[in-house]
């Protein structure tokens, strides 16, 4: 161990390393991204603007079309500047806080899910009640307990690894720095490391999936009790949105995290990690535009307005 050089460095070997493909994947990553600043950053503007948005549901919209652009911006510069560099490397500490902020916002987006969960819960199952259920008090809890989750998860698992001794090769074979990867490449022993990561990820997912799952077991028991189907549509269509995102984040998140070795892969790792810190980002705004009548009409009259003037 003493022959081997301490990493100062790492190299992100990425998507691929053709050559011929860094051009063409420069182009496709830098429209995702681009889509997803866009598309969040509209969401963003619609509730803003539109004072029949200022609900609790649209506030946690809101709050979650900023994750998603915070997400994405984390990952996807650093992508699109390897792609047309020769060597695709990130610094030590470029990696270890690149590394922090992806936990942090991944973590405080799913608790942003559970959140925008409830609040279904309480528009569906208790609409007597929603306005002094999820007042502005109630909101402000659930954004901020979601964000002080996420920090405390980020910092648990952050400070360990700053204790750790990388040596040996210094390539990942990823697009990103994420905790299962640097741990890989540490020459120091990370049981520790892997025992808090291990049951500190148990701990926030399935602490926010309980949350999420009871919510809509009531939920989908509260729709199955309306007598008329026009009234079931209508109840189902205000959460059809949220959940389809729920099972995109929640079904890649899970797979990448806590499936068995015995199906992990370099490609299907990436794939799957591609999928929810950059696909899904840019799926979101398509999903809740295209399901959500009173978003598709608020973006009609701020494109109507603006091609007015």
């Amino acid at each position: 161990m003493g022959n081997e050089t301490t990493i100062s460095y790492f190299v992100l070997t990425g998507v691929s390393s053709d050559p011929h493909l860094q051009p063409i994947l420069f182009v496709v990553f830098l429209l995702i991204y681009l889509l997803t600043v866009l598309g969040n950053g509209m969401i963003m503007v619609e509730i803003r603007a539109n004072i029949h948005l200022h609900t609790p549901m649209y506030c946690f919209l809101f709050h979650l079309s900023f994750l998603d652009i915070y997400y994405s911006s984390v990952t996807v510069p650093k992508m699109l500047q390897n792609f047309m560099a020769e060597k695709k490397t990130i610094s030590l500490n470029g990696c270890l806080a690149q590394m922090c902020l992806i936990i942090l916002v991944a973590i405080t987006e799913l608790f942003m899910l559970s959140a925008m969960a409830y609040d279904q819960y309480a528009a569906i199952c208790d609409p007597m009640y929603y306005v002094g259920t999820m007042n502005k008090q109630v909101r402000i809890r659930l954004v901020g307990g979601a964000w002080l989750i996420g920090t405390i998860y980020a910092l648990t698992n952050t400070f360990p690894v700053l204790h750790l001794r990388f040596c040996g090769t210094n390539e990942l074979h990823h697009c990103s720095c994420e905790v299962p990867s640097l741990l890989e490449r540490s020459c120091t022993d990370t049981f520790i490391n892997n025992m808090i990561f291990l049951i500190s990820t148990l701990i926030v997912f399935f602490g926010s999936f309980s949350v999420t799952l009871v919510s809509y077991i009531c939920i989908i028991s509260a729709i199955l009790r309306i007598c008329s189907a026009d009234g079931r549509g209508k109840a189902f269509s205000t959460c059809s949105s949220h959940l389809t995102v729920v099972v995109l984040y929640y079904g890649s998140g899970l797979f990448r995290y806590l499936r068995p070795k015995s199906i992990s892969s370099v490609l299907l790792d990436t794939f799957v990690s591609i999928q929810y810190s950059i696909i899904t980002p840019m799926l979101n705004p398509l999903i809740y535009n295209l399901r959500n009548k009173e978003v598709k009409a608020a973006l009609g009259n701020i494109l109507g307005k603006t091609q007015g003037t």
